[in-house]
């Protein structure tokens, strides 16, 4: 058998990253197979999970199933130091971003805002230096990272970044496989301090239902240490026993559970609403400058008691109503024009 080499190709040190032994001696003393009630605040809970300095991910991908409501509640109790894991989701750590919560981010696609450009509040924040980037990977490689801590290991083979300049940003080491005597590339596992999924439904113990398109969102509910799970609808425990194969997360691996209806907005959660375009528009006119982007957190983040004030402001139940009625494909509701004088 060939002699195993390794070789540095990082220019970064590792961010995220964990033995195994000493995260499954955390898990021991922190994760329990009993069930217990886990629901709570969205305030408590992000209190209880969220502290300043930490890494942190969050579930969903590009504009669809973010936790927007919980990214609302970790600006308003000002959490900061944060490095984000830019995973392929945005408009969530765009906010974070653009209120000065985060100061370090690991990306894979995190600087646009998919069909409607790029996100001028985190490019800013790099271009002044108030955000590091400390490393780039691809949307494969992080998934394969937490591919990695979900199983217990401290790296990921693959050869997916071998020859490109992305593998001297990743964090990767490579080294010479000793089957095929050929060069292999070991991304290094990433067990975030804080993942925070929203899901469709959960029962009230954290096991979670996701319909559509999982992302990465099991993987990073294995691997983070504190998991908060916001819910379209917390339900009886007999709609998940009823069916439990449609169990995406297992209650044991989740820290706190919190229902939060349109928990997303203004993104889609597939089979419920849609994105609220509307809104979306408020944001990119606000993003701007600094000052209109500190106007639109003053106005709908800071200026909002909490979720189910957020969602009075954007437009409560007419607003919502239509964006269900867009996502269901129905004839949308008649809009009632404005009374003048």
């Amino acid at each position: 058998m060939a002699e195993v080499t390794i070789k540095e190709d990082v220019s970064s040190k590792l961010y995220g990253w964990e033995h195994p032994d000493t995260m499954r001696e955390y898990r021991k003393r922190n994760k329990s197979m009993m069930k217990k009630d886990k629901t709570t605040t969205l305030t408590e809970a992000v209190a209880r999970g969220v502290k300043n300095g930490n890494y942190i991910v969050f579930g969903g991908m590009g504009s669809v199933r973010n936790p927007i409501s919980a990214v609302h509640e970790i600006i308003r109790q000002k959490i900061g130091n944060l490095t984000i894991g830019a995973k392929g989701s945005q408009h969530d750590w765009h906010l974070l971003a653009a209120a000065g919560n985060v100061t370090k981010a690991e990306v894979a696609y995190g600087f646009a805002d998919e069909v409607r450009g790029l996100s001028r509040p985190a490019r800013t924040a790099v271009e002044t230096g108030r955000l590091r980037v400390l490393s780039e990977i691809t949307n494969a490689g992080f998934q394969w990272r937490f591919t990695a801590a979900m199983k217990g290991l401290s790296f990921y083979p693959t050869r997916s970044s071998l020859g490109t300049d992305t593998l001297h940003y990743s964090g990767s080491k490579t080294i010479v496989d000793p089957f095929t005597n050929e060069p292999v590339e070991l991304l290094p596992a990433c067990y975030p301090d804080v993942a925070i999924i929203h899901v469709h439904r959960a029962d009230r113990y954290g096991n979670c239902q996701i319909d559509g398109n999982v992302t990465e969102d099991i993987e990073i509910a294995h691997a983070a240490k504190f998991v908060l799970i916001t819910a379209e609808e917390i339900v009886h425990d007999d709609v998940i026993t009823n069916d439990p194969a449609l169990t995406k997360i297992p209650y044991f691996v989740v820290d706190a559970v919190v229902e939060a209806p349109y928990g997303s907005h203004p993104n889609q959660v597939p089979g419920l609403y849609s994105f609220d375009e509307d809104h979306w528009q408020i944001w990119l006119d606000a993003s701007v400058s600094d000052e209109t982007v500190a106007e639109y957190l003053d106005t709908y983040v800071y200026g909002s008691e909490d979720h189910y004030h957020y969602l009075e402001k954007i437009g409560g139940l007419r607003t919502l109503y239509q964006l269900e009625k867009i996502e269901k494909k129905l004839a949308p509701y008649p809009k009632v024009a404005k009374r003048r004088g």
